[in-house]
C-alpha cells in the first residue's frame, strides 16, 4: 500500500512524468541557490569560514529539509483525503507515504546542492561528516514531528495551511540560516535556542565548522521532535479520525 501511494505521489505532484518528480527535487534546490546567490553577489561576508556559499547553503538546506517535510505531510492529508474512502487506504498510510517521499526528495536535493557547490569549486564535504549527517537526520525527525502535529491542527482549522506558511517565514528568518545567533547578546541567544530550528542549524554547522564554539542541546532537539511526533499521532488517532 505504501509503495502504491508513494508512486502515485511522485507521479502526480507535478504532472504524470519523471520530469514532474524532478521539479519536486529541484524546487528546494532553486530556493536554496536563489537565497545563496543574493548574499554571494552582494558580497555579504560569511561570519565563519572562507566560503559564503557553503555557510549560507548549510543553513538554508537544513531548515528547508525540516520545513518542506512538515508542510508537505500536512498538504498530503488535505490533497489525498478522497483516497481514504477506499477501505484499503488508511489516513496514516497517506502520511507515512508522503514522509518517505519527502525524505528521499530531501536526500536527492542535498546531493544536488553538494554537486552544484562542487561544480563551482566549493568543497561541500563537512569536516565532521557524522555530526553533519546526524544534524540532517535531526532536521528530518523534527519535520516529521511538526508535520504530524500540523495534521491534527488542520483537521479542525484548515486555514492553518496558510498560517503555517507565514509562520515558516518567521521561523526561517529567526533560525540563524544567514547569521550566527551565538554572536547576538547572550540573553537573546538563550531565548532563541528554545527554537529547535536554531539548534539543528548549529548542529549541522558544527559538522562543517568544528571550531564554531557553540553548544547544541542534542537531547532537547530529539525530545522536542519525539514529543511532537507523539502528540501528532495522538491527534491523528483521537481527533483526525473522528472527523473523517
Amino acid at each position: 500500500m505504501l509503495h502504491a501511494l508513494m508512486l502515485r505521489d511522485m507521479r502526480t505532484r507535478f504532472g504524470g512524468s519523471h520530469l514532474g518528480y524532478a521539479v519536486v527535487v529541484l524546487w528546494p534546490v532553486v530556493h536554496v541557490f536563489i537565497l545563496v546567490s543574493v548574499y554571494v553577489f552582494r558580497k555579504v561576508p560569511a561570519p565563519i569560514g572562507d566560503s559564503r556559499a557553503l555557510f549560507f547553503a548549510s543553513g538554508c538546506v537544513t531548515v528547508l529539509i525540516f520545513q518542506y517535510i512538515s508542510r508537505e505531510v500536512m498538504k498530503a492529508v488535505m490533497m489525498n483525503r478522497p483516497l481514504t474512502y477506499y477501505p484499503q487506504v488508511k489516513l496514516i498510510d497517506v502520511v507515512f507515504a508522503r514522509i518517505i517521499v519527502e525524505i528521499v526528495t530531501g536526500f536527492l536535493g542535498l546531493l544536488t546542492v553538494m554537486a552544484i557547490l562542487a561544480a563551482f569549486g566549493v568543497n561541500p564535504f563537512p569536516a565532521d561528516p557524522i555530526t553533519a549527517i546526524s544534524g540532517y537526520c535531526a532536521a528530518i525527525l523534527l519535520g516529521i514531528g511538526i508535520g504530524t502535529v500540523n495534521i491534527g491542527i488542520i483537521s479542525f482549522f484548515p486555514a492553518w495551511l496558510m498560517g503555517y506558511q507565514l509562520f515558516s517565514i518567521v521561523m526561517y528568518i529567526a533560525s540563524g540560516t544567514m547569521f550566527l545567533p551565538s554572536y547576538l547578546p547572550k540573553e537573546l541567544y538563550e531565548i532563541m535556542k528554545y527554537n529547535p530550528a536554531v539548534q539543528i542549524v548549529e548542529w549541522v554547522r558544527l559538522g562543517y565548522y568544528p571550531n564554531l564554539g557553540v553548544k547544541v542541546d542534542y537531547m532537547y532537539v530529539i525530545l522536542f521532535s519525539l514529543t511532537s511526533l507523539t502528540l501528532g499521532l495522538l491527534l491523528e488517532r483521537y481527533v483526525v479520525r473522528q472527523r473523517t
